[in-house]
């Protein structure tokens, strides 16, 4: 144990020195490395900070809602060339939300509607937002504070009426300092009063093109609109209080088939989505973008490998006449093997190294940029500095085996 410990001190000590002695060989060397682990750091904290921003919102939001949709694909299906077993499902509607509104283990049910529209106020225009076409237990399904004004009567919500409930951030970005309430916007066109306003859940992770504009009725969004009945019609539906959501959904789904007709053993023509089931297609999503990411950085690291190989080929070359010296005085085959492969791993554990505090740096950088909230994930931390080990080790194998076989006559006589 003594003797593997002092080969493992000599062979760091060696390469720390090798290092000082060749400083851009050894700087260019260990790039690869630093690239690739930093990506792995960035990748992993951006994915971790996203899951946990979406899982937030979720939580945010009620944990007793689910909805009904026509059909739930987690990457959309394409509303101009559905596939048959879509185009024999019915599109959900108002009698479907009447039957659910007889369950008792129901509490609330509404036709709602999602479009993306830009809006507009004397020359000052957003980008793309999501427009919800709901009513006004929209703030008790989806989460968020309601600010100032009023939400839709009745009455409105019945006529159509074109009035708005706009979101904080995008009232602040189209009025600044003034009062929106009263003001007159323009939506994909057509134009709206501001009666309301009201700020999404903190937490909330929005992608670029899908940031919350505000609330509309849904009669309103339904004859001013166009939006396609397959992705972006559902029923929000949210149980009654005491009741779990699992005994609300069967319930639901009973209530559906009846009103339906649908016979026993016939599948159902509409799917169910709980939060659990967005949180599962969110964390199947963000999973295989990290992987993704993962095998793109994993290029950088194989070609700081290679090079970690290269410069190990040289320093073998360049310390002929010393591996003849230490087998003359009776170094055996595998204290040289060892001592190459212990300095090929220092070398990419620095880069390892200095390829998390890098990675940490920018991924706090990245997501304060992006206003995400979350801590650097610590195993990310460890894989890297593992998987930089591992690389040392694998691409100094065949330095350090050559270098271990040198004949030490031979090796005596190399100028």
């Amino acid at each position: 144990m003594a003797i593997r410990f002092r080969g493992v001190s000599e062979g760091v000590f060696l390469a720390l020195d090798a290092m000082r002695g060749n400083k851009l060989r050894s700087g260019l060397t260990v790039l690869g490395v630093v690239i690739g682990v930093t990506t792995v750091m960035l990748m992993a904290s951006l994915v971790e900070g996203i899951r946990g921003q979406i899982f937030a919102s979720i939580q945010n939001s009620s944990p007793q809602t689910f909805y009904v949709m026509r059909f739930f694909s987690s990457t959309g299906v394409n509303p101009n060339n559905l596939p048959a077993e879509v185009r024999i499902r019915p599109v959900v509607n108002q009698t479907d939300v009447n039957a659910l509104r007889q369950v008792e283990s129901i509490r609330h049910a509404g036709l709602w509607v999602q479009v993306n529209q830009r809006m507009e106020y004397q020359g000052s225009r957003s980008q793309g937002l999501t427009v919800f076409g709901a009513d006004n237990s929209y703030l008790e399904s989806q989460g968020g504070t309601f600010l100032t004004g009023r939400w839709f009567s009745t009455a409105e919500m019945s006529a159509g009426e074109q009035v708005l409930v706009i979101e904080s951030g995008v009232a602040e970005y189209l009025f600044g300092r003034l009062n929106p309430l009263g003001k007159v916007v323009r939506i994909g066109g057509k134009s709206f009063t501001i009666i309301g306003v009201y700020a999404s859940p903190e937490n909330v992770f929005q992608p670029p093109g899908a940031v919350h504009g505000g609330v509309v009725p849904f009669r309103a969004a339904q004859h001013n609109f166009h939006y396609d009945e397959t992705n972006a019609l559902f029923i929000s539906v949210t149980a009654a209080r005491g009741v779990s959501v699992d005994v609300a959904k069967d319930a639901a789904m009973t209530a559906l088939r009846r009103a339906r007709g649908l016979r026993p053993g016939a599948p159902n023509s509409f799917d169910i989505l709980t939060q659990d089931q967005i949180l599962a297609t969110v964390d199947k999503l963000t999973s295989a973008f990290f992987l993704v990411m993962i095998a793109l950085s994993s290029v950088a690291l194989l070609v700081g490998g290679i090079g970690v190989m290269a410069i190990m080929m040289v320093s073998v070359t360049d310390r002929t006449r010393e591996i003849g010296i230490r087998k003359a005085l009776g170094a055996t085959h595998n204290e040289i093997l060892w001592q190459f492969l212990v300095e090929a791993a220092t070398l990419t554990a620095v880069g390892g190294l200095l390829g998390i505090l890098v990675g940490i740096l920018g991924g706090e950088v990245l997501k304060s940029v992006l206003g995400i909230k979350s801590g650097p994930p610590l195993w990310s931390a460890l894989v890297a500095t593992g998987a930089s080990v591992a690389i040392g080790l694998v691409f100094g194998v065949i330095p350090a085996n050559r270098a271990a076989r040198l004949d030490p006559v031979e090796a005596l006589r190399y100028e």
